[in-house]
């Protein structure tokens, strides 16, 4: 497997994608700075890293030894400025162009000119985020799969002005977190998200029309169609919020009303019915362990 060799890693956003991407690069043996402005944010993300080392030692599948290396090996802060002599940052803030353009100004501004600016992004588009920076060259899309230490995928999306260079680094570090990379081109939704939202979408109007109950639209996916989960449970994992402001982003960058989101999946983000998170969205969880 061929090793990364961009350098210290920063990772933007605490959040359930970013702290899974920290422990990622930890993993593999890297130095990750964890970064978001919310000192509650960070705790909760460290957490959950320590939780899922957890479980890998309680499967017997990481010695405990090696599960305390990789927490340490993780550095949280709130301090944007501390990006300084990264290599590459990863960008995985909530889903919303406004916001990552202004983070990626900050990073533009902070980080060394030869640092990588990538963005977990799952649809919005990687030349109008690179537009907010003076290095769009070395701006690229690495949309990681939930959960990212289990899922093989990494889409690459390279914007208008990415360059061979820093897409053939991104590559390669990809692979070397044990991933298997797959170039997309930058348009709304990329691959993944342009495939799936659509159905996820679908299944969210087959239930308000009542076609079937929520538990008879995933049995039909997972034994019909042999998915491993039905639909409105995969929603809930992802984040209702997040589905929805995916369609959003589908819906205004190709202008076709198959990506229309549904008005159930709307009242539900109204209602703060958000999915496993909040635990409650189409099923009900349990929030602690949520």
């Amino acid at each position: 497997m061929p090793s990364c060799t961009i350098g210290r890693i920063a990772v933007v956003g605490a959040g359930t994608m970013g702290n899974g991407i920290a422990q990622t690069f930890a993993a593999s043996g890297a130095e990750v700075l964890l970064v978001d402005v919310s000192p509650a944010a960070l705790e909760q993300g460290v957490a959950a890293i320590a939780g899922s080392l957890a479980r890998f030692v309680k499967k017997g599948s990481l010695a405990e030894a090696d599960a305390q290396s990789i927490r340490g090996r993780v550095r949280p802060t709130t301090r944007l400025e501390d990006v300084r002599d990264v290599g590459l940052v990863v960008e995985a803030v909530s889903e919303r162009a406004d916001l990552k353009r202004k983070v990626f100004a900050q990073l533009d501004a902070q980080c060394p000119a030869s640092a990588i600016l990538a963005t977990n992004t799952s649809s919005i588009s990687i030349t109008e985020i690179a537009a907010a920076t003076q290095r769009a060259d070395r701006v690229i899309g690495m949309h990681f799969m939930n959960p990212v230490p289990l899922m093989k995928l990494v889409e690459i999306i390279r914007g208008q002005e990415t360059s061979d260079a820093t897409l053939r680094a991104i590559q390669t570090c990809a692979e070397s977190l044990g991933k298997t990379p797959v170039e997309a081109s930058d348009y709304p939704g990329f691959v993944s998200n342009r495939v799936l939202m659509p159905m996820i979408n679908e299944a969210v109007f087959c239930l308000m029309e009542g076609v079937a109950t929520k538990e008879g639209i995933d049995t039909v996916m997972k034994l019909g169609m042999n998915h491993p989960l039905g639909p409105l449970a995969l929603a809930d994992l992802i984040g209702l919020d997040v589905c929805l402001d995916i369609l959003e982003v589908l819906h205004a960058g190709l202008g076709d009303d198959k990506y229309r989101p549904c008005p159930l999946l709307r009242r539900y983000v109204a209602a703060g019915r958000l999915g496993k998170k909040s635990g409650r969205g189409f099923y009900e969880y349990d929030a602690a362990k949520a």
